[in-house]
This record gives structure tokens, C-alpha cells and sequence, in this order.
């Protein structure tokens, strides 16, 4: 077996399609801002959206800005230049919850923050 994509569970597909076509600059396989699915390629694995399953309430998300040990899924990006592309990204708007910094002990350079649906992202590049 092998992965062949990660589906996001999300309470709002809109908000999170346009931030990761826009935001993220993702190439768009299927669906549009206006579809209840969609799917972003992203090298060997794609990231598709979906809504929710079951009736979650947005509130019980938590905040975009909360970096914590609670969460249970990180999605990594590989980048280049985690510097630079953090800079890309807050020309963008994006807000970042650890700013970059080197991680010794895993030998990278990593920086996170989060998707509209409150999902923990995070850049890295070896060191």
C-alpha cells in the first residue's frame, strides 16, 4: 500500500480552496471555489478538501494562532528557502505561529502556521 492523498476534513471548503489555490499557490486537479470537493497536487502525495462528516460546530476549532502539542496532524512542506518562503507567504497574509528557526536535532529549518480550518502547516529545509 501507499498513500495516495491526504482529504482535509474542513468546515469551510471555500475558505480553505481559495487559500490554498491563492495563498498557498497549489495547482488545482479537481473541483473550484464553488465545489464540496476539491484536490491540490503537491508532488507525490495531493491534498484534497472535504467538508466536515459529522456536524462540528467551528467553534470548538481552535485558534489559527494556538501552536500546541495537542495537534494531532501537521502537514510538511518542503521548501528551498524556509526564510524566503515564509517572507512569500506573509506578502500574502498568512500569519505564522513559530517563526523560522533551526531544529538541531532533526537538522532542519523549520517555520509553521495554519490553514483556515485551524490545521498545523509546517515549511522546512534541511540545514
Amino acid at each position: 500500500m501507499k498513500i495516495s492523498h491526504l482529504r482535509l476534513l474542513v468546515p469551510n471548503v471555500n475558505e480553505c480552496f481559495l487559500f490554498y489555490r491563492d495563498i498557498l499557490g497549489l495547482k488545482v486537479l479537481h473541483g473550484n471555489e464553488d465545489t464540496p470537493y476539491a484536490e491540490f497536487q503537491t508532488g507525490d502525495i495531493n491534498i484534497a478538501l472535504e467538508p466536515l462528516l459529522m456536524n462540528e460546530h467551528t467553534e470548538v476549532l481552535r485558534e489559527r494562532d494556538d501552536f500546541s502539542a495537542s495537534d494531532r496532524v501537521a502537514i510538511i512542506f518542503e521548501a528551498d528557502d524556509v526564510d524566503a518562503t515564509c517572507h512569500q507567504l506573509k506578502s500574502r497574509g498568512v500569519a505564522f505561529v513559530k517563526e523560522p528557526h533551526d531544529t538541531p536535532e532533526w537538522g532542519h529549518r523549520v517555520a509553521y502556521f495554519r490553514d483556515p480550518a485551524g490545521n498545523l502547516i509546517e515549511i522546512n529545509a534541511g540545514i
